[in-house]
């Protein structure tokens, strides 16, 4: 059974999937498997299975907008830099996958895709790291809060959907009408596992204070590291070597 259905202004503010795959991994020269997967409510589901050099393997829950299409040049310097697995799955009602996008919904979809990881006979189920970018760090963080990762990496993320809708509209009690709430915040003291916080200085959408107070909220061992001149979507693009050592910092601290 799927989660209650979500109010429409929830559709409007925070969802926004598209349902065309434009391209795949082979279009950008990776080795890939198509993998369907079903949620534990019934919701059949997509992704990608990216192969690399590596025993570590990066699950990765992406944002709110678009679907596992639009990440192929992200997936390609992950790929090319930092030569980890990668499973790449879209939520419910993005890309391939079933259903309508929620909040309980997202946590379902994750929480399924980290179960397929484990039924692979390749894969090490206790060296599986946590990717989350912008809503997909809500994700990250709640499943991280259900199995501890070998390490968690969250990118222009946000305490919290109301949060956000306090920010973004202060002079509207918007975040009293939305039923999502992503509260990372009330959830990241519990997570026990190394945790690295990627943030653009010039985001837009999410402020790097709203990134700096999720991240004054977790436990040790944390690192925080700026990108600057990054916005939002364009971190692996702006970061540059720094981007990439910091994240190759926590593999190799990882035990990569």
């Amino acid at each position: 059974m799927e989660p209650r259905p979500i109010p429409m202004i929830d559709r409007h503010f925070i969802y926004f999937p598209v349902r065309e795959l434009f391209a795949d991994p082979a279009a950008i020269g990776l080795a890939y498997e198509e993998v369907n997967f079903v949620a534990g409510d019934g919701v059949s589901l997509h992704g990608w299975f990216v192969p690399g050099r590596s025993d570590l393997t990066l699950l990765w829950c992406h944002g709110n907008g678009g679907n596992i299409s639009h990440r192929l040049e992200n997936l390609l310097l992950v790929h090319n830099e930092l030569g980890l697995n990668v499973f790449l799955f879209d939520y419910r009602g993005y890309g391939r996958s079933d259903g309508k996008p929620s909040e309980q919904g997202t946590y379902l979809d994750a929480e399924a895709a980290l179960s397929y990881l484990d039924s692979r006979k390749d894969i090490l189920p206790d060296r599986i790291i946590y990717f989350g970018s912008s809503l997909g760090g809500g994700v990250a963080v709640e499943l991280a809060m259900l199995r501890s990762p070998y390490g968690l990496i969250l990118e222009s993320t946000f305490p919290s959907i109301p949060y956000m809708a306090r920010l973004s509209f202060p002079f509207l009690p918007l975040y009293l009408f939305l039923q999502a709430r992503y509260d990372s915040e009330a959830k990241i003291g519990g997570v026990n596992a190394p945790l690295l916080m990627l943030h653009g200085d010039r985001d837009d959408l999410v402020p790097i204070q709203a990134g700096r107070r999720l991240f004054d909220a977790a436990k040790d061992p944390k690192e925080f590291h700026t990108i600057v001149g990054a916005g939002h979507n364009d971190t692996y693009l702006v970061g540059g070597k720094a981007y990439w050592d910091s994240m190759g910092s926590l593999s190799d601290r990882l035990g990569r």
